[in-house]
């Protein structure tokens, strides 16, 4: 994009006294035709670029000039570095570097590229997310329906969907956008998606309703959680919703929280074991009481099986 160039050459120029047009063109890899209309556009914003010929010449910025630190601070630019990073755990490795390579210099850089903030979005998925991703982005660019095998709770099933945007959202990679199948929107967690296929159907953008414009945050708080969870498990309350997310009383910790997610409150609760009591909703007591008889059956049946 010629935004993202000029932002670039503008970088350049700041770090270097002197550059030629064809080493700004190979940096970029553009003609010096468009180096040179980059560099009229610059001049046109304000930056008083000038260009000195023969030996040694170049293109630079006149002496003397500071750039108005409202453009592009240098935290904004640690900021930019910091998130480039972070998504290039996901992304495609040479087009990163090469972005880096643009926004940062050598020894005397701006800023060090060497940036204290680091932002894994991969884990022990990399390898996954970058294919995923990278197949889901071009579907969007060409406005073409994906397919996909989906397993939930509910078992297995095969999508297919008008992709909008791909969002790292809740600690987890999803793709959202319009079930052709529900006939609704609807967000998929990449890591539960696979078979994943571009297919030769095209879409139309529609109109996203409203209140699903934050993905996710339209969802209400149905279950009302109240439970009593024993003092060593403090700090994973704390990890999970915060310092204040629960009151010490004589018995242990008092917890009091809403969910949307029925499944995931349950799964989040047997984590726990036999350190979490839930008081209400009753109903949710009730499941885990029989998940928790479930499990004692289970093991009671290994026991059998052993003798």
């Amino acid at each position: 994009m010629k935004l993202d160039r000029l932002l670039g050459i503008l970088t350049v120029l700041l770090q270097n006294e002197r550059i030629t047009a064809p080493q700004l063109a190979a940096k970029f890899e553009v003609s010096r035709r468009t180096i040179g209309r980059d560099i009229d556009s610059l001049c046109m914003a304000g930056i008083p670029i000038v260009t000195h010929q023969g030996a040694g010449g170049g293109i630079a910025i006149a002496e003397g000039f500071r750039l108005d630190k409202s453009v592009l601070t240098t935290d904004e630019l640690s900021g930019i570095i910091a998130a480039i990073k972070g998504i290039g755990t996901v992304s495609d490795t040479p087009l990163i570097e090469r972005t880096l390579d643009k926004l940062g210099a050598n020894s005397g850089a701006v800023i060090s590229l060497r940036e204290p903030i680091v932002i894994d979005l991969a884990s022990y998925y990399k390898g996954q997310y970058t294919e995923k991703i990278s197949i889901i982005k071009r579907a969007i660019l060409e406005g073409r329906v994906i397919a996909f095998d989906y397993y939930y709770e509910k078992g297995e099933t095969r999508r297919h969907i008008e992709p909008y945007i791909v969002i790292f959202q809740w600690t987890s990679w999803y793709v959202f956008g319009f079930c052709l199948s529900r006939q609704d929107w609807r967000m998929f967690k990449l890591t539960r998606l696979w078979g994943l296929d571009i297919t030769d159907t095209h879409f139309t953008p529609r109109e996203q309703p409203p209140d699903l414009a934050t993905h996710g945050e339209h969802l209400t708080d149905d279950i009302h959680l109240t439970a009593l969870f024993d003092p060593a498990v403090k700090h994973q309350l704390i990890d999970a919703h915060g310092l204040d997310c629960y009151e010490e009383i004589d018995d242990g910790l008092l917890f009091r929280f809403g969910y949307t997610n029925p499944g995931h409150l349950m799964r989040w609760l047997l984590g726990f074991g036999g350190k979490v009591t839930v008081l209400e909703p009753e109903w949710l007591a009730e499941e885990l009481q029989a998940e928790a008889q479930l499990i004692l059956e289970n093991y009671t049946q290994k026991q059998d099986i052993k003798a």
